[in-house]
């Protein structure tokens, strides 16, 4: 069944007809799932006639000033969506009512007599330039000229209508019909369908022939998405899997090679290694716009997120999600010798508008000897978004296009949600990974040597560390029976009467002090005292500096008299002024207190409580370490 015998069995009647316009009002333009299609014209063109003839399949015999506004319900266009058609009559309506209905179209529709040289002559001189006018600059408005009445005339007014459509860039297309034959009236109404949910304006600048930057900017980014290896090329397997993703089908071989052939007739360096550089694929896109295939480039960039201004929907960067104690659960980490160096980091984030990470990132996790982010820094980096950020981790996946690779639905897909931490305790069990620990302590402390020496690094190493890239938070693993688990330290700054309650939300508090510093522990028990004495969340001092002699606190008694008092587990001497890498034992009990708050102070101070611990971590590193060696031999 063709689109106008479709639209004459199912537009017949007045009554369906005001069902859809009433319909109408309900649909959201934000989503393009609309299109006003608006005539104008000088009288006695046929506009109206083209309209009628359209809905009742034949050219009427009593043609009125106006048509009624009608709509063409989603499920008989080709495009699966409702056009809404405005009629517009000079003799009928006033210039205030023009201007409402040209500020409301999605597509304006001009049309003009082939064998009317005035009429064409109006649509320079009078149409475009009050549509113009009346339009906001920065939402550009398709037009579709249209040149009635080619029944009358044995030649195409093409000629004198090209300089035209070159002159002004919002002419998507001219398209020549006969309302009394015809001829071509349903796909007048398709390209004006067309024009809005596949405008050429964002994508192609006619003068340079050539595609636009922001168009050229998102399908680098999509290309380099695709490259599911990040070689550069787009191989058999990588063209595939981005022909489902965007089409639901695969390629055939022969349609590969074809493809790719075309791309070797027209560029030199289009093709690599029997696959599609970003030359190539980008080329292939432009060819596609310069024949009117503009739908297969939408379609393309809708796939991977991108709005009508060619920028990433909100939808897309933040999809729903549940705000609460989050793991991300992914890696899209894609190198051999598991270390990103700065030019691998900045490629990876090419697909970015801007860089995520800024340059306290090597602070803030584990780096090697050249001081580039390892394989389990990069992790950790995420984990810590994730947990400090989740809305802001969405968007990150999104720009990675993480549901694409991934094929789910939406980037929270990589998300784990845990159960709330009361549950945890009410259960005295827990399912979290990651835990956070508030580290107090006056300046000078050592805080900042405490969180870099979890990171494996000495007092010489921190020393190397420039004051702007210094990081308040540090974030690596530690086993605890065995169990891999996430500790996110997070310095607070020292403003004893400043504490918001990020400062006092953790799952257990650091309370550090320089022992050379005679009133260095007045400030740790200050703030024990003001804000966690009576909370349920377990401290830990650390005597700080412990390779240093120790100095008498002036304090009313003795650091670990005052742990007994309060309970405490007694002060753990700490110094990261060592040959190797600082110890992580006490990291390890750090995170243990975390898990689990609700263990008495009693198997806290019990040795055979952290052996258990130490021993399950030992265990299953060493069981870690051998797997790792296992999956290097692999790639």
């Amino acid at each position: 069944m063709s689109l106008i015998s479709s639209l004459h069995a199912r537009i017949n009647c007045t009554a369906l007809v005001r069902q859809c316009t009433s319909g109408y009002a309900k649909i959201n333009k934000k989503k393009i799932v609309t299109e006003s299609s608006l005539g104008f014209s000088t009288a006695k063109v046929g506009k109206t006639s083209l309209i009628m003839s359209l809905v009742s399949e034949e050219f009427p015999d009593v043609v009125p000033y106006r048509a009624e506004e009608i709509t063409i319900p989603a499920d008989v266009t080709p495009e699966r969506v409702p056009t809404h058609i405005v009629d517009y009559s000079e003799a009928e309506q006033t210039d205030e009512q023009l201007f409402q209905e040209i500020s409301k179209a999605n597509v304006i529709c001009i049309v003009y007599s082939v064998n009317n040289k005035k009429s064409i002559e109006k649509v320079t001189s009078h149409w475009i330039p009050l549509i113009t006018e009346n339009t906001d600059k920065d939402s550009r408005v398709p037009l579709i000229l249209v040149g009635n009445k080619s029944d009358l005339v044995e030649h195409s007014s093409m000629e004198t209508i090209l300089p035209i459509m070159n002159q002004y860039s919002e002419i998507e297309t001219c398209v020549e019909c006969s309302a009394k034959n015809l001829k071509n009236i349903s796909e007048l109404f398709y390209y004006a369908q067309k024009a809005v949910l596949h405008p050429t304006g964002p994508l192609y600048c006619p003068e340079k022939k050539d595609m636009k930057q922001l168009c050229i900017k998102a399908l680098t980014r999509i290309f380099k998405v695709s490259d599911l290896d990040n070689d550069g090329i787009l191989n058999d397997n990588e063209l595939n899997f981005f022909q489902r993703t965007c089409f639901n089908t695969p390629l055939e071989p022969q349609a590969l090679e074809d493809v790719k052939n075309v791309v070797r007739k027209n560029l030199i360096d289009g093709v690599c290694d029997n696959g599609l550089t970003l030359k190539g694929f980008l080329f292939l896109h432009t060819l596609f716009i310069q024949r009117g295939r503009h739908e297969t480039t939408w379609t393309v960039l809708r796939r991977f997120g991108y709005d009508d201004d060619l920028e990433l929907n909100q939808d897309y960067l933040f999809p729903p999600s549940v705000c609460c104690t989050t793991l991300i659960k992914f890696s899209v980490y894609q190198d051999r010798d598991c270390a990103l160096s700065p030019e691998e980091l900045k490629d990876l984030f090419d697909v970015f508008p801007y860089m995520p990470w800024g340059a306290d990132v090597n602070n803030t996790v584990c780096t090697n000897d050249q001081g580039w982010i390892t394989y389990q820094g990069y992790l950790s980096q995420w984990t810590l978004t994730t947990y400090l950020d989740v809305q802001r981790c969405l968007e990150y996946l999104g720009y990675l296009g993480y549901s694409i690779i991934a094929e789910q639905e939406s980037q929270a897909a990589g998300i784990t949600v845990t159960r709330d931490k009361k549950i945890d305790l009410q259960k005295k069990q827990t399912q979290r990974s990651v835990f956070r620990c508030n580290v107090f302590g006056d300046v000078g402390s050592g805080k900042s040597g405490f969180l870099q020496a979890f990171l494996g690094r000495n007092l010489m190493r921190q020393k190397m560390i420039k004051e702007e890239h210094r990081s308040y938070y540090a974030i690596s693993t530690t086993y605890v029976y065995g169990q891999e688990k996430y500790l996110l330290l997070h310095e607070v700054f020292p403003d004893f009467d400043y504490l918001s309650d990020a400062d006092l939300a953790c799952d257990i508090v650091c309370l550090v002090y320089d022992v050379s510093n005679p009133y260095s522990f007045e400030y740790c028990a200050k703030v024990f005292k003001q804000y966690f004495m009576d909370s349920k969340t377990p401290c830990m001092m650390i005597a700080a500096k412990s390779d240093l002699p120790e100095i008498k606190q002036m304090y009313g008694c003795s650091p670990l008299e005052f742990c007994r008092r309060h309970k405490m587990p007694p002060p753990q001497s700490f110094t990261c002024n060592t040959a190797a890498a600082p110890s992580r034992d006490i990291y390890t009990k750090l995170t243990t207190m975390a898990m689990y708050p609700h263990v008495s102070q009693a198997d806290l101070k019990s040795s055979t409580f952290w052996l258990r611990a130490s021993v399950g971590a030992t265990v299953f590193a060493v069981l870690g370490f051998a797997m790792y060696r296992v999956l290097l031999k692999t790639r």
